[in-house]
């Protein structure tokens, strides 16, 4: 069965990773004393040794946010607050791909909520849900600031898929499959197809040119 990733966040869980887990290598420990030293206060580092210690344990427990704080020398409190505020943080365990299909009111009239419940079906899960085999997560997302290339979507807080439709959506979860991640994708503005031959930057690997969005047939 799916598991429901949606839930209210409990502060105070079983632990999921254990104390011998929960160490920072000497490494991540180095890494953390040179964020603390980029900010006058301590607090100004939570941000980055949040997101170091996300890319080591997959997601943010609370005992893996007292860790944290705890590296930083700061209140676990301070800690908790910033990790539970933002969302690209994630307090718990999600898919090896998290698709955050962006249905902010640009993207919605464009086809956002279209894009969301065909994925859905697609993979037999709802918004907030995980698939069966851990691969899938999927998410609604807040304004990602490409309303130009809308709809669109991110796969874990990285990559951006534009101007998605559903065939492009078929390609994407079946590459995903397969572990191969999309290039990353130049949408160029219609200026630059004049001004500056299509491309502003030299180093993607995929270049893709403005289309008129289209229009929804969902709405919510």
């Amino acid at each position: 069965m799916a598991t429901n990733n949606g839930a209210q966040f409990n502060r105070h869980p079983e632990p999921t990773f254990s104390s011998d887990q929960l160490v920072f290598t000497s490494d991540e420990k180095s890494a953390m004393q040179g964020y603390l030293e980029m900010y006058p206060e301590p607090e100004g580092a939570i941000m980055r040794g949040l997101w170091l210690a996300q890319e080591k344990f997959g997601f943010l427990p609370p005992e893996v946010i007292r860790l944290v704080a705890d590296e930083l020398g700061i209140p676990y409190a301070r800690a908790y607050g910033v990790a539970t505020f933002y969302t690209q943080y994630f307090k718990q365990k999600k898919g090896t791909y998290v698709l955050d299909v962006c249905t902010c009111f640009s993207c919605q009239v464009c086809g956002g909520y279209d894009i969301l419940h065909y994925l859905e079906d697609k993979l037999g899960i709802k918004a907030g849900e995980t698939s069966e085999d851990g691969l899938f997560t999927i998410q609604e997302a807040e304004c990602l600031g490409a309303c130009g290339s809308a709809p669109m979507l991110q796969i874990t807080n990285g990559r951006y898929v534009h101007n998605l439709t559903e065939s492009k959506v078929d390609s994407l979860v079946s590459d995903l499959k397969d572990g191969k991640m999309p290039a990353f994708e130049s949408v160029t503005l219609p200026q630059d197809e004049t001004e500056m031959g299509g491309n502003r930057r030299d180093d993607v690997e995929s270049l893709e040119y403005y289309k008129t969005p289209p229009v929804a047939e969902t709405f919510e």
